[in-house]
């Protein structure tokens, strides 16, 4: 199984980026799922998930601004980040809600002010 995270990039205080994650080797319809991330120096945290059926859920930090979606038929989940802060800046991953699978390398979104 890889997880395949992108989309990523800078931008400014205020803006929006849409990351996106492809999962092959697995249907990643199966699973709850869930977008974390890390910031320097500090573990890896749950900020979005879904469950198979399309229930989500988002951390306080992030609710309101973030948006989880996914596309079975292209075993894809996305995470529409809008109204970015700096505290927002980490690297971003996808995985299942219990981590099954191998890490990807993440994806780089960084927050100007």
């Amino acid at each position: 199984v890889q997880l395949q995270a992108f989309g990523g990039g800078l931008v400014q205080a205020g803006g929006f980026l849409r990351v996106s994650c492809a999962a092959s080797g697995t249907t990643f319809s199966r699973y709850a799922v869930a977008w974390f991330r890390q910031a320097p120096g500090k573990q890896r945290k749950l900020v979005a998930r879904a469950s198979s059926t399309g229930v989500t859920y988002y951390t306080d930090s992030v609710r309101g601004r973030f948006t989880l979606s996914r596309d079975n038929a292209e075993n894809t989940v996305y995470l529409q980040m809008n109204s970015l802060k700096p505290e927002d800046t980490a690297v971003y991953y996808c995985n299942t809600v219990t981590g099954s699978f191998p890490w990807g390398q993440g994806t780089q979104v960084t927050v100007s002010s």
